[in-house]
């Protein structure tokens, strides 16, 4: 048994069961007591509230007007035929050391990696580097052996996922997982003093494509998300594509999973995720009308997962695939359609999402950058002031290529318009904003406590007052009325010291009139503690 930073107990054989976004353990049975010492409290889950009469509402991702801000222009990006520059995965963060916005991204479908950077986050430059000179590939892949046999010696990119770490040795400071596109071998993992020149460490135990990994800073544990196609039994999963878990204490060690040590069943989607009806192809309507279909075939499935600490929470993308087999894409030329829906874990396997609309979508409409195949990256968003900045890839395809005879070699080397025209752009949230309290009434927490804290903040809109009561339901203080509009503002208890409510058990009521996102308790330098000092950089 393990107990988390927020007073949850993992049992020991957690990764026993699959993790069933509606029946997440710690909702059905949270901790008489939870600790709220680490970051601000997000109202994504019921985990915090005893009671209430406000109503959650869920916020979608603004897609940011200059989109694309990187976009297929270079002879590396191009030169394939299949026009790519996008993460896939890969990684866009803010780099705090050297102040400035980095991105590793695909060059050219299943082509080369490559390294982009940028002082503000949208407008990107390559830098010249000294790998292949007059380009700024980062990695050996010279595009002449396809689905390359050397995973050492000739890289070919189809599933990587970049990360900082600004714990480890400087040498090892960015951490790096590739998977070249072989289902019948492992991955290679590196480390790089700044991201452009990489040491190679080993390789880990076999898999598919679309993997990718996190840390997770509440059990300092790095964690592999590991494409699965099991069937499990659970009349609530569905779909082919599923995920796999497996975690270690070192990003070196331990990722040798395979015959003798199996990853976990882990992710999928199930009943409650549907299908775009738009999307069935002819031959399942066919199929529907004579009473006759697979619907295994016609199910959505999970296509990926990216993750990161942010403030509480592991936050995450769940990749939602819609459906339809690579065929249906491949003879228009279309790109599938993927699209992201936001999932949280206070324990970092269970994970829960209570709104299954997408977050980040797929225009679907023929001439736009992002008709479909939306993914998320590495590190997942990056906090700009007030604002999160979520990085996605999405891909416009090329119907000109597209080919009703294609076959299906040529599908799994991406000799097809549907994996044309990739490229990268920002989705904007408020921050903390994924989900909300609103209306006019009141919302009283489970009992709390917390450590080396001095004030307490709320990010809301409108008319906002706290109460604060004792273990014993006794008041002990009251707020002035918040009325406005702030991602931090700190309340005034008049005379009250917030600080003398250190290892004590209390309860908060907040009085609302208007939208509650979050609230969080700062020490003396104003710092809330949460996980993005390790997993999101702060502009």
């Amino acid at each position: 048994m393990e107990k988390l930073y927020n007073n949850i107990i993992l049992a020991d054989d957690f990764t026993s069961k699959m993790s069933y976004p509606n029946n997440v353990p710690y909702l059905k049975n949270p901790p008489e007591i939870i600790n709220i010492t680490v970051g601000r409290q997000l109202f994504v889950d019921d985990f915090l509230i005893e009671k209430t009469d406000l109503t959650p509402e869920y916020h979608k991702a603004r897609k940011f007007e200059g989109n694309p801000v990187l976009f297929p222009e270079t002879k590396l990006e191009t030169e394939t035929g299949m026009p790519v520059a996008c993460p896939k995965s890969g990684g866009v963060w803010y780099d705090e050391e050297d102040k400035k916005y980095k991105m590793w991204y695909e060059a050219g479908w299943l082509h080369y990696l490559a390294y982009a950077e940028s002082d503000d986050g949208i407008h990107w430059v390559r830098p010249d580097l000294d790998l292949v000179p007059g380009t700024n590939q980062i990695l050996p892949f010279d595009g002449s052996v396809s689905f390359a046999d050397d995973p050492y010696g000739n890289l070919q990119p189809d599933s990587v996922t970049f990360w900082i770490d600004y714990d480890a040795p400087k040498e090892e400071k960015y951490k790096m997982a590739h998977h070249g596109p072989r289902w019948d071998a492992g991955g290679v993992l590196g480390t790089s003093a700044d991201g452009i020149h990489w040491k190679l460490h080993g390789m880990t135990g076999e898999a598919g494509d679309r993997n990718s990994f996190f840390y997770n800073p509440f059990r300092k544990k790095w964690v592999f998300s590991i494409r699965g196609g099991w069937g499990n039994g659970d009349k609530y999963f569905v779909g082919r594509r599923k995920r796999a878990y497996w975690e270690s204490d070192s990003f070196f060690e331990g990722t040798d999973w395979g015959k003798e040590k199996n990853s976990y069943d882990w992710l999928s989607c199930d009943i409650e995720d549907f299908l775009d009806p738009y999307l069935l192809s002819p031959k399942a309507i066919k199929g529907i009308l004579a009473g006759e279909v697979n619907f295994e075939w016609e199910k959505p499935g999970l296509y990926c997962v990216d993750c990161v600490g942010y403030e509480s929470i592991m936050l995450g993308m769940f990749e939602i695939h819609q459906g339809l087999d690579n065929r249906d894409f491949a003879i228009t030329g279309a790109p599938k359609i993927t699209e992201l829906i936001p999932m949280y874990s206070r324990d970092g396997y269970n994970y829960s999402r209570p709104c299954r609309d997408p977050f980040i979508w797929a225009s679907r409409c023929k001439g736009t950058w992002d008709r479909g195949y939306v993914q998320s990256v590495g590190g997942v968003c990056i906090i700009h002031g007030d604002e999160l900045w979520i990085y996605y890839s999405a891909f416009a395809g090329d119907e000109s290529k597209g080919n009703r005879n294609i076959s299906e070699k040529d599908i799994d080397e991406g000799s097809s318009g549907m994996y044309c025209n990739g490229a990268t752009g920002i989705a904007i949230l408020r921050r903390d904003g994924f989900v909300s309290m609103n209306g006019k009434g009141e919302l009283l927490t489970r009992k709390l406590e917390f450590t080396g804290k001095k004030s307490m903040g709320i990010n809301a809109i409108g008319k906002v007052s706290v109460e604060i009561y004792d273990e014993n339901n006794t008041l002990l203080a009251k707020s002035e009325e918040f009325d406005g509009d702030s991602t931090n503002h700190i309340l005034d208890f008049g005379d009250f010291s917030v600080e003398s409510l250190n290892s004590k058990v209390f309860r908060l009521k907040f009085i609302v009139d208007g939208k509650l996102y979050s609230f969080g308790f700062a020490d003396e330098t104003g710092d809330y503690g949460g996980a993005h000092a390790a997993g999101i950089a702060e502009v």
